[in-house]
């Protein structure tokens, strides 16, 4: 695909799905199949889009254990609710279960002015 449609190699990023700690093997947010959007493509193509809510787990837990400024920006962009960043946060704390990644989601959560989220996680 990349070939042919002129995309940069490595355009599909499947480093967060691969491996032991990878989110399919981890686990995917609750109802997250539920949500999917699928799309046929001709008769030999089908592809399923995540939810708005998953995209808002998958954005928060990735700014957070990378502190990649490209994943807060389109976190923001969603514009997600308090209820919405505090699920997320509870399930990106079930990937990485140190001390260490919660101050980090804190800070976060606190910098994207839901200071009363991060004092329930």
């Amino acid at each position: 695909m990349a070939r042919d449609l002129g995309l940069p190699t490595g355009w599909l990023n499947n480093g967060p799905s691969s491996g032991e700690g990878g989110l399919f093997q981890m686990g995917l947010p609750a109802g997250f199949v539920g949500r999917l959007t699928g799309k046929n493509y001709g008769s030999r193509l089908a592809v399923h889009f995540i939810g708005r809510l998953d995209q808002i787990h998958f954005k928060l837990y990735a700014a957070a254990d990378q502190r990649d400024g490209t994943h807060l920006t389109d976190l923001k962009a969603l514009d997600p609710s308090a209820a919405q960043l505090e699920a997320a946060a509870r399930w990106a704390m079930t990937h990485d279960v140190s001390e260490g990644f919660k101050m980090v989601l804190k800070e976060l959560l606190t910098q994207l002015g839901h200071e009363p989220v991060a004092k329930t996680i």
